[in-house]
């Protein structure tokens, strides 16, 4: 009986054993940074063309800013919609998570 490679592992190892994890990682931020922007727009009550116009750019523009799906969102972009708005931008490097450690049960049961 042949085993599933990707039983026990975490589904960033399996994102990355299928060359997904920096794309799906990108998308994942990309969405949590327009969803940002477009609360914001909503509380301050600002419309698209009065955000566009705030940051000296085009709607289209902008529409590049709101976009989940699109990636090459430039940090000068990020921070004049910020700005524009009212907020600054703050980004972090996070060190990666240490793989869980086995426990005892699980170390004997692999080896049964």
């Amino acid at each position: 009986m042949s085993k599933n490679k990707h039983i026990g592992s975490s589904f960033d190892e399996f994102l990355d054993s299928e060359g997904l994890l920096e794309t799906s990682a990108a998308v994942a931020v990309k969405r949590v940074i327009a969803w940002q922007v477009a609360e914001a727009m909503k509380a301050a009550k600002v419309s698209k063309s009065a955000l566009a116009k705030r940051m000296q750019t085009s709607r289209s523009q902008l529409d590049r800013v709101l976009d989940e799906t699109d990636t090459g969102l430039t940090l000068d972009t990020l921070s004049r919609a910020a700005t524009a708005l009212g907020y600054r931008v703050q980004i972090d490097l996070v060190a990666p998570k240490a793989p869980a450690r086995k426990t005892r049960k699980e170390t004997s049961d692999s080896h049964a």
